[in-house]
Protein backbone atom coordinates (compact mmCIF):
# COMPACT_ATOMS: atom_id res chain seq x y z
CA UNK A 1 0.00 0.00 0.00
CA UNK A 2 1.26 3.64 -0.86
CA UNK A 3 0.32 5.50 1.42
CA UNK A 4 1.92 8.85 -0.14
CA UNK A 5 -1.34 8.79 -2.78
CA UNK A 6 -3.61 6.73 -0.29
CA UNK A 7 -6.57 9.30 0.20
CA UNK A 8 -8.16 7.63 3.35
CA UNK A 9 -7.44 8.59 6.81
CA UNK A 10 -4.00 6.96 7.58
CA UNK A 11 -4.53 5.55 11.56
CA UNK A 12 -1.28 4.89 13.64
CA UNK A 13 -2.38 1.93 15.25
CA UNK A 14 0.20 1.70 18.50
CA UNK A 15 0.54 -1.48 20.41
CA UNK A 16 3.40 -3.54 22.57
CA UNK A 17 5.29 -2.12 24.61
CA UNK A 18 7.21 -2.12 28.19
CA UNK A 19 5.12 -2.54 30.05
CA UNK A 20 3.75 -6.41 31.92
CA UNK A 21 0.75 -6.47 29.59
CA UNK A 22 2.58 -6.76 26.09
CA UNK A 23 0.93 -9.62 25.09
CA UNK A 24 -2.54 -8.33 25.71
CA UNK A 25 -1.96 -5.43 23.76
CA UNK A 26 -1.10 -7.57 20.58
CA UNK A 27 -4.40 -9.48 21.44
CA UNK A 28 -6.02 -6.66 21.36
CA UNK A 29 -5.02 -4.48 18.62
CA UNK A 30 -5.88 -7.49 16.23
CA UNK A 31 -9.30 -7.36 17.44
CA UNK A 32 -8.92 -3.29 16.71
CA UNK A 33 -7.23 -3.75 13.24
CA UNK A 34 -10.39 -6.49 11.92
CA UNK A 35 -12.55 -4.23 13.01
CA UNK A 36 -11.32 -0.92 11.02
CA UNK A 37 -13.29 0.19 8.59
CA UNK A 38 -10.94 -0.26 5.57
CA UNK A 39 -13.14 1.74 3.14
CA UNK A 40 -12.36 4.92 5.36
CA UNK A 41 -9.37 4.02 7.34
CA UNK A 42 -5.52 3.42 6.54
CA UNK A 43 -4.02 0.67 9.32
CA UNK A 44 -0.37 2.12 9.92
CA UNK A 45 0.79 -0.31 12.33
CA UNK A 46 3.71 0.68 14.73
CA UNK A 47 4.98 -1.69 16.83
CA UNK A 48 6.88 -1.25 19.92
CA UNK A 49 9.43 -4.63 21.34
CA UNK A 50 9.64 -5.19 25.30
CA UNK A 51 13.46 -3.41 24.98
CA UNK A 52 11.69 -0.23 23.47
CA UNK A 53 12.20 -0.48 20.25
CA UNK A 54 9.86 1.09 17.53
CA UNK A 55 9.48 -0.37 14.17
CA UNK A 56 6.84 0.13 11.50
CA UNK A 57 4.73 -3.44 11.34
CA UNK A 58 2.24 -5.87 9.28
CA UNK A 59 -0.41 -7.89 9.41
CA UNK A 60 1.17 -10.90 9.21
CA UNK A 61 3.89 -9.66 12.09
CA UNK A 62 0.86 -8.37 14.08
CA UNK A 63 -1.43 -12.04 13.55
CA UNK A 64 1.75 -14.60 13.79
CA UNK A 65 3.26 -13.19 17.34
CA UNK A 66 1.72 -12.53 20.64
CA UNK A 67 4.85 -10.47 21.28
CA UNK A 68 6.87 -7.90 19.14
CA UNK A 69 9.81 -9.42 17.66
CA UNK A 70 12.74 -7.47 18.56
CA UNK A 71 14.73 -5.97 15.56
CA UNK A 72 17.05 -2.77 15.07
CA UNK A 73 15.74 -2.93 11.20
CA UNK A 74 13.03 -0.11 10.56
CA UNK A 75 13.65 1.62 13.70
CA UNK A 76 11.24 4.37 13.89
CA UNK A 77 12.40 7.83 14.85
CA UNK A 78 10.62 10.35 16.12
CA UNK A 79 10.06 13.36 14.19
CA UNK A 80 7.36 15.32 16.09
CA UNK A 81 5.73 18.71 15.29
CA UNK A 82 5.44 17.92 11.66
CA UNK A 83 1.36 18.18 12.09
CA UNK A 84 1.12 14.73 11.84
CA UNK A 85 4.15 13.79 9.91
CA UNK A 86 5.26 12.09 13.70
CA UNK A 87 7.83 9.15 12.26
CA UNK A 88 9.68 7.89 9.38
CA UNK A 89 11.47 5.19 8.76
CA UNK A 90 15.39 5.12 8.79
CA UNK A 91 17.69 3.22 6.80
CA UNK A 92 16.19 4.10 3.03
CA UNK A 93 16.90 7.24 1.39
CA UNK A 94 13.58 6.07 -0.88
CA UNK A 95 11.26 5.68 1.99
CA UNK A 96 8.83 8.30 2.62
CA UNK A 97 7.44 10.08 5.51
CA UNK A 98 5.83 7.40 7.62
CA UNK A 99 3.08 10.09 8.41
CA UNK A 100 -0.46 9.38 10.50
CA UNK A 101 -3.55 11.91 10.84
CA UNK A 102 -5.01 9.78 13.68
CA UNK A 103 -3.34 7.98 16.40
CA UNK A 104 -4.80 5.26 18.42
CA UNK A 105 -2.53 3.98 21.16
CA UNK A 106 -3.73 0.02 22.30
CA UNK A 107 -0.83 0.40 24.93
CA UNK A 108 -1.87 -0.72 28.30
CA UNK A 109 -0.35 -0.20 31.27
CA UNK A 110 3.51 2.34 32.17
CA UNK A 111 4.31 4.68 28.87
CA UNK A 112 1.43 3.92 26.80
CA UNK A 113 -1.49 4.40 29.44
CA UNK A 114 -0.24 7.03 31.76
CA UNK A 115 0.10 10.21 30.00
CA UNK A 116 3.65 9.07 28.13
CA UNK A 117 2.53 8.15 24.61
CA UNK A 118 -0.39 11.32 24.63
CA UNK A 119 2.11 13.68 25.44
CA UNK A 120 3.97 12.71 22.62
CA UNK A 121 1.09 13.24 20.21
CA UNK A 122 0.15 16.48 21.97
CA UNK A 123 4.11 17.76 21.01
CA UNK A 124 3.37 16.40 17.08
CA UNK A 125 0.20 18.08 17.04
CA UNK A 126 -1.80 15.00 16.13
CA UNK A 127 -5.23 13.53 16.83
CA UNK A 128 -5.33 10.41 19.12
CA UNK A 129 -7.49 8.29 20.78
CA UNK A 130 -8.56 8.00 24.46
CA UNK A 131 -7.89 10.48 27.58
CA UNK A 132 -5.15 13.36 27.58
CA UNK A 133 -2.15 13.98 29.23
CA UNK A 134 -3.90 14.46 32.46
CA UNK A 135 -6.45 11.91 32.75
CA UNK A 136 -3.99 9.10 31.29
CA UNK A 137 -1.79 10.22 33.41
CA UNK A 138 -4.19 9.92 37.05
CA UNK A 139 -6.10 6.92 35.44
CA UNK A 140 -3.29 4.76 35.74
CA UNK A 141 -1.99 5.49 39.28
CA UNK A 142 -4.37 4.31 41.75
CA UNK A 143 -3.27 6.14 44.53
CA UNK A 144 -4.19 9.41 42.73
CA UNK A 145 -7.08 8.19 41.45
CA UNK A 146 -8.72 6.85 44.61
CA UNK A 147 -7.94 10.65 46.21
CA UNK A 148 -9.48 12.58 43.38
CA UNK A 149 -12.70 10.30 43.14
CA UNK A 150 -13.07 10.54 47.22
CA UNK A 151 -12.91 14.72 46.71
CA UNK A 152 -15.67 14.06 44.09
CA UNK A 153 -17.79 12.85 46.66
CA UNK A 154 -17.61 8.83 45.43
CA UNK A 155 -17.70 6.06 47.32
CA UNK A 156 -14.28 4.40 47.10
CA UNK A 157 -12.69 1.51 48.71
CA UNK A 158 -11.29 1.82 52.06
CA UNK A 159 -7.21 1.30 51.50
CA UNK A 160 -3.54 2.33 52.81
CA UNK A 161 -0.55 3.31 50.11
CA UNK A 162 3.17 2.55 50.70
CA UNK A 163 6.37 3.87 49.22
CA UNK A 164 9.27 1.88 48.51
CA UNK A 165 10.70 3.90 51.69
CA UNK A 166 7.38 3.12 53.22
CA UNK A 167 7.81 -0.85 52.90
CA UNK A 168 9.74 -1.62 56.85
CA UNK A 169 7.09 0.38 58.37
CA UNK A 170 4.09 -2.29 56.62
CA UNK A 171 2.50 -3.54 60.03
CA UNK A 172 0.21 -6.35 58.62
CA UNK A 173 -1.55 -7.02 62.45
CA UNK A 174 -2.72 -3.58 61.77
CA UNK A 175 -3.82 -3.58 57.85
CA UNK A 176 -6.21 -6.68 59.01
CA UNK A 177 -7.28 -4.21 62.17
CA UNK A 178 -8.40 -1.44 60.01
CA UNK A 179 -8.94 -3.01 56.46
CA UNK A 180 -10.72 -6.32 57.36
CA UNK A 181 -9.83 -10.45 56.94
CA UNK A 182 -9.89 -9.75 53.30
CA UNK A 183 -6.84 -7.78 51.79
CA UNK A 184 -5.96 -6.85 47.91
CA UNK A 185 -2.30 -5.91 47.46
CA UNK A 186 -1.75 -3.71 43.99
CA UNK A 187 0.92 -2.29 42.08
CA UNK A 188 -0.57 1.58 41.75
CA UNK A 189 0.37 1.87 38.81
CA UNK A 190 -0.60 -1.37 36.69
CA UNK A 191 -3.43 -2.78 35.17
CA UNK A 192 -5.03 -6.35 34.21
CA UNK A 193 -4.44 -7.21 37.86
CA UNK A 194 -0.90 -7.61 37.19
CA UNK A 195 1.28 -8.10 40.30
CA UNK A 196 -2.43 -8.24 42.20
CA UNK A 197 -2.38 -10.54 45.43
CA UNK A 198 -5.90 -11.31 47.42
CA UNK A 199 -4.52 -12.00 51.23
CA UNK A 200 -5.87 -13.29 54.42
CA UNK A 201 -2.71 -13.97 56.80
CA UNK A 202 0.81 -12.54 57.46
CA UNK A 203 2.22 -14.59 55.43
CA UNK A 204 0.30 -14.46 52.01
CA UNK A 205 0.29 -9.95 52.74
CA UNK A 206 4.29 -10.29 53.02
CA UNK A 207 4.28 -12.49 49.80
CA UNK A 208 1.83 -9.88 47.73
CA UNK A 209 3.42 -6.93 49.13
CA UNK A 210 7.19 -8.29 47.54
CA UNK A 211 5.13 -9.06 44.37
CA UNK A 212 3.57 -5.74 43.46
CA UNK A 213 6.93 -3.98 44.34
CA UNK A 214 8.46 -5.54 42.18
CA UNK A 215 5.73 -3.79 38.97
CA UNK A 216 6.29 -0.49 40.95
CA UNK A 217 7.47 2.00 43.62
CA UNK A 218 4.32 2.78 45.13
CA UNK A 219 1.59 0.01 46.27
CA UNK A 220 -1.69 0.15 47.58
CA UNK A 221 -3.58 -2.00 50.23
CA UNK A 222 -7.53 -2.10 49.87
CA UNK A 223 -9.82 -3.71 52.09
CA UNK A 224 -11.83 -6.64 50.21
CA UNK A 225 -15.46 -5.69 49.52
CA UNK A 226 -17.90 -7.95 49.52
CA UNK A 227 -20.29 -7.81 46.68
CA UNK A 228 -20.73 -7.68 43.22
CA UNK A 229 -18.26 -6.13 40.84
CA UNK A 230 -19.74 -4.47 37.84
CA UNK A 231 -18.46 -2.79 35.10
CA UNK A 232 -19.54 0.41 32.61
CA UNK A 233 -18.49 1.58 29.17
CA UNK A 234 -18.16 4.71 28.43
CA UNK A 235 -17.67 6.77 25.49
CA UNK A 236 -17.70 10.75 24.34
CA UNK A 237 -15.76 13.72 25.56
CA UNK A 238 -17.64 16.61 26.55
CA UNK A 239 -21.16 14.65 26.32
CA UNK A 240 -19.83 11.18 27.53
CA UNK A 241 -22.36 8.34 27.25
CA UNK A 242 -22.73 5.05 29.64
CA UNK A 243 -23.45 1.67 28.39
CA UNK A 244 -25.28 -1.21 30.06
CA UNK A 245 -23.44 -2.92 33.46
CA UNK A 246 -21.48 -5.85 33.40
CA UNK A 247 -21.02 -8.21 35.80
CA UNK A 248 -18.38 -10.42 36.31
CA UNK A 249 -17.79 -13.19 38.81
CA UNK A 250 -14.74 -15.00 39.47
CA UNK A 251 -15.39 -18.90 38.95
CA UNK A 252 -12.83 -20.00 40.89
CA UNK A 253 -14.41 -17.99 44.08
CA UNK A 254 -10.88 -16.10 44.52
CA UNK A 255 -10.91 -12.76 42.22
CA UNK A 256 -10.79 -11.17 38.37
CA UNK A 257 -7.09 -12.45 37.67
CA UNK A 258 -5.17 -11.42 34.93
CA UNK A 259 -5.22 -15.25 33.74
CA UNK A 260 -9.05 -15.46 34.40
CA UNK A 261 -9.01 -11.96 32.31
CA UNK A 262 -7.44 -13.56 29.50
CA UNK A 263 -5.68 -17.10 29.94
CA UNK A 264 -9.11 -18.47 30.32
CA UNK A 265 -12.26 -18.09 29.16
CA UNK A 266 -13.67 -20.76 32.49
CA UNK A 267 -12.33 -18.87 35.28
CA UNK A 268 -14.69 -15.90 35.14
CA UNK A 269 -18.71 -15.60 34.45
CA UNK A 270 -19.60 -12.11 32.73
CA UNK A 271 -23.07 -11.22 32.83
CA UNK A 272 -24.46 -8.27 30.62
CA UNK A 273 -26.82 -7.02 31.61
CA UNK A 274 -25.71 -7.71 35.21
CA UNK A 275 -28.43 -8.57 37.35
CA UNK A 276 -29.09 -5.90 39.35
CA UNK A 277 -32.57 -3.90 40.00
CA UNK A 278 -33.41 -1.23 37.22
CA UNK A 279 -32.42 1.54 40.19
CA UNK A 280 -28.91 0.30 41.24
CA UNK A 281 -28.25 -0.05 37.00
CA UNK A 282 -29.49 3.64 36.95
CA UNK A 283 -26.91 4.43 40.11
CA UNK A 284 -24.35 3.02 38.86
CA UNK A 285 -24.40 4.52 35.45
CA UNK A 286 -24.47 7.92 37.23
CA UNK A 287 -21.43 7.36 39.22
CA UNK A 288 -18.95 5.97 36.29
CA UNK A 289 -19.97 9.15 34.13
CA UNK A 290 -19.24 11.04 37.52
CA UNK A 291 -16.10 8.94 37.81
CA UNK A 292 -15.42 9.55 34.47
CA UNK A 293 -15.67 14.00 34.26
CA UNK A 294 -13.60 13.61 38.59
CA UNK A 295 -10.85 11.91 36.72
CA UNK A 296 -10.82 14.55 33.59
CA UNK A 297 -11.36 11.29 31.21
CA UNK A 298 -12.12 11.64 27.48
CA UNK A 299 -12.69 9.28 24.39
CA UNK A 300 -13.25 5.95 26.33
CA UNK A 301 -12.66 3.99 30.14
CA UNK A 302 -14.18 1.33 31.81
CA UNK A 303 -15.19 2.01 35.09
CA UNK A 304 -15.24 -0.56 37.37
CA UNK A 305 -17.70 -1.01 40.57
CA UNK A 306 -18.73 -2.83 43.32
CA UNK A 307 -22.71 -3.24 44.48
CA UNK A 308 -22.54 -4.15 47.90
CA UNK A 309 -25.52 -5.82 50.06
CA UNK A 310 -26.78 -2.79 51.04
CA UNK A 311 -26.85 -1.81 47.46
CA UNK A 312 -24.59 0.77 47.93
CA UNK A 313 -22.00 1.53 45.16
CA UNK A 314 -18.33 1.96 45.39
CA UNK A 315 -15.96 2.64 42.61
CA UNK A 316 -12.88 0.64 42.44
CA UNK A 317 -11.30 2.09 39.65
CA UNK A 318 -10.96 3.49 35.78
CA UNK A 319 -9.37 1.82 33.10
CA UNK A 320 -8.67 4.63 30.03
CA UNK A 321 -7.51 2.09 27.53
CA UNK A 322 -9.92 -0.93 28.26
CA UNK A 323 -8.84 -4.44 26.92
CA UNK A 324 -9.98 -4.73 23.30
CA UNK A 325 -9.44 -8.70 22.77
CA UNK A 326 -11.89 -11.11 22.07
CA UNK A 327 -13.61 -11.38 25.61
CA UNK A 328 -12.63 -8.09 27.05
CA UNK A 329 -15.68 -6.33 28.60
CA UNK A 330 -15.72 -2.58 26.71
CA UNK A 331 -16.52 -3.80 23.61
CA UNK A 332 -18.64 -6.63 24.92
CA UNK A 333 -20.71 -3.81 26.81
CA UNK A 334 -20.94 -1.99 23.70
CA UNK A 335 -22.05 -4.73 21.89
CA UNK A 336 -25.11 -4.94 24.38
CA UNK A 337 -25.69 -1.38 24.01
CA UNK A 338 -26.34 -1.81 20.77
CA UNK A 339 -22.94 -0.54 19.05
CA UNK A 340 -20.97 -3.12 17.21
CA UNK A 341 -16.87 -3.32 17.35
CA UNK A 342 -16.68 -1.72 13.85
CA UNK A 343 -18.78 1.02 14.51
CA UNK A 344 -17.29 0.99 18.07
CA UNK A 345 -13.62 1.85 17.07
CA UNK A 346 -14.57 4.27 14.08
CA UNK A 347 -16.58 6.28 17.03
CA UNK A 348 -12.98 6.41 18.98
CA UNK A 349 -11.65 7.75 16.09
CA UNK A 350 -14.29 10.42 15.25
CA UNK A 351 -14.03 11.65 18.86
CA UNK A 352 -10.52 11.97 18.93
CA UNK A 353 -10.29 14.12 15.55
CA UNK A 354 -13.44 16.38 17.43
CA UNK A 355 -11.45 16.74 21.02
CA UNK A 356 -8.47 17.65 18.58
CA UNK A 357 -10.45 19.95 16.82
CA UNK A 358 -12.14 21.39 20.22
CA UNK A 359 -9.08 22.18 21.55
CA UNK A 360 -7.68 23.92 18.50
CA UNK A 361 -10.36 26.13 18.50
CA UNK A 362 -10.02 27.26 22.61
CA UNK A 363 -6.17 27.45 22.09
CA UNK A 364 -6.62 29.75 18.69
Amino acid sequence: MNLAIDSRIRVGLFYGGRSAEHEITVRSMRNVYDALDTNRYAPVLIAISKQGVWHSSNKSELFSHDVVPETDESVVTLAPGQGGQLFYVAGSANEEPLSIDIAFPVLHGPQGEDGSIQGLYELAGIPYVGSGVLGSAVGMDKDVMKRLLHDAGLDITPHHTFTASDRPKIDATKLFNSLGATLFVKPASMGSSVGVSRVTNETELHAAVALAFRYDTKIIVEAGVDGIEVECAVLGNIAPQASVLGSITAASGTFYSYDAKYASTTDAVTTIPAAVSETVAATATQIALAAYAALEAEGMARVDMFVTADQNIVVNEINTIPGFTSISMYPKLWEASGLNYSDLITRLLELAVERFQQHATTNA
